[in-house]
């Protein structure tokens, strides 16, 4: 974000929610548009060239496409989906955890330096559109409309006088709260994360031009910028990751023969 938040008169004004909105690049076309339709490009390109000529013993590219692939299928579709369901979401799961992925990490990068999914109408579009329908289909496809709302609000041997309460409870987390959930989750650790890294780069940046003895505690706070930068990076590969593994949890417990 190359938004630059200055001092009004003696006072340090703080970057807010107003910073992420940034002006259009042209016609009605923002940054954030720009950044998620190259974030498909770069995945695709990537893809494509580390399995363009795949060898036994794999270079660098290949070797990176297949620990993704990995994550992808055995540490999140297969753990969450089971083993007998899990292949035909593979490449969904693949493709969601790469696409938060490189989304979330823009906003390390140098010029760009702005996470898509901080914008929560990005996660909320794949919960809501992608994850979501996908889920339950296959749920209301195994199980049956009506065989389908049963298993999902109706825990087996919890007695009638539980499930008055229990049902409308399980429906509105299973078809309303869990999507939003998921996309809230993701977008509210990108945006605070960039929004503290903001804080601190541009208070160091008004210390360090203000003059006087503030000259001294710049480089406190430039040093938080660093270290939140760190965390941030951690942070961003953390939440692609919990997003994806959530996903597949859903579809696994929407085949699930049980609640």
């Amino acid at each position: 974000m190359t938004t630059m938040v200055l001092a009004a008169g003696d006072e340090f004004v703080a970057p807010g929610v107003k910073d992420f909105f940034l002006p259009p690049i042209f016609g009605e076309v923002t940054k954030p548009m720009v950044l998620l339709v190259l974030s498909i490009l770069i995945i695709g390109a990537f893809f494509i060239a580390a399995t363009r000529n795949l060898k036994l013993v794999p270079g660098k590219f290949q070797f990176a496409a297949e620990s993704l692939y990995d994550i992808g299928r055995n540490s999140i579709a297969r753990e969450q989906i089971g083993a007998k369901d899990f292949k035909p979401f593979v490449p969904l799961i693949l493709t969601v955890f790469t696409f938060i992925l490189v989304n979330n990490l823009f906003g390390l990068i140098p010029v760009v330096q702005f996470p898509t999914m901080s914008h929560i109408g990005f996660p909320l579009a794949v919960s809501v559109l992608v994850i979501y329908p996908v889920y339950h289909f296959v749920g209301f496809k195994r199980h049956g409309f009506v065989g389908y709302l049963k298993n999902q609000t109706m825990p087996p041997g919890a007695p009638w006088f539980v499930l008055i309460l229990l049902i409308p409870i399980e429906f509105f987390q299973k078809f309303i709260l869990n999507p939003l959930t998921l996309a809230i989750r993701v977008f509210a650790a990108m945006f605070a994360g960039h929004l503290l890294l903001l804080v601190f780069t541009l208070a160091g940046e008004y210390l360090l031009f203000s003059g006087g003895i503030t000259v001294v505690v710049a480089p406190i706070a430039f040093a938080f910028a660093i270290g939140l930068t760190f965390l941030e990076a951690l942070i961003m590969v953390l939440q692609a990751y919990i997003f994806a593994l959530l996903s597949a949890n859903y579809i696994g417990a929407a085949l699930a023969e049980e609640h």
